[in-house]
């Protein structure tokens, strides 16, 4: 089953997002992340959160339609967003798309996509997406379609990846290691239509962006 996770962070064109909530089995909204539902025009199965930023209007709105709502204390030691990762792999999810994830607030950001971790231990295979990025890890391989204007860029997110090979990339890479710091996977181009990174060991981002 697939769980889209609708965060409070940044979302402009909400029009973009309507292909991810394609065979989507579970909506998971996270606290102020409602007031995004709401404009997608999606009702989500459940409500996570401390809902400190949640707005009244939006918390109402969502319970008289009978959406569920699990309510946790402020002072906790996960995030709204860990939280409704825990509850998309406890509801049985294979795959999660976490969109508002990423905005102004760094550490947010970071925490999010560090997320893909937890994901990835629990066995969900985990997207962070915004207009301009798609962030996914790899401790495999992974195939990439061609897109209009698609940047690729790999990073490291274990202190040494090993074995690092790219396909149908420009700047290639042969069985590479790459450190924790090194800038070598940064803003690769497609030269076939389908590329392909693997790894033999380690964590890897694989990031795809648009300018």
């Amino acid at each position: 089953m697939k769980a889209v996770i609708i965060c409070n962070g940044e979302i402009k064109d909400y029009t973009y997002y309507e292909k991810y909530f394609n065979g989507a089995g579970l909506i998971v909204s996270v606290d102020g992340g409602a007031a995004h539902a709401r404009r997608l025009g999606v009702k989500p199965h459940v409500l996570i959160g401390d809902f400190d930023s949640i707005t009244r209007e939006d918390f109402e709105y969502f319970r008289n339609l009978g959406v569920k709502i699990e309510e946790f204390p402020a002072e906790k030691d996960m995030t709204d967003t860990e939280i409704a990762v825990d509850f998309a792999a406890e509801k049985g999810c294979k795959e999660a798309v976490v969109i508002g994830g990423l905005g102004t607030r760094i550490d947010h950001s970071l925490s999010n996509v560090f997320l893909l971790k937890k994901m990835l231990d629990r066995g969900i295979k985990g997207i962070i997406v915004n207009e301009y990025n798609e962030v996914t890890i790899i401790n495999d391989r992974i195939w990439l379609t061609r897109e209009r204007d698609i940047k690729i860029t790999l990073l490291p997110l274990s202190e040494k990846v090993v074995g690092v090979t790219t396909k149908g990339l420009y700047y290639p890479l042969h069985n590479a290691t790459i450190e924790l710091g090194m800038t070598w996977g940064v803003s690769n181009e497609f030269t076939d239509e389908v590329a392909e990174v693997s790894v033999k060991s380690g964590l890897l981002l694989v990031i795809k962006s648009r300018d």
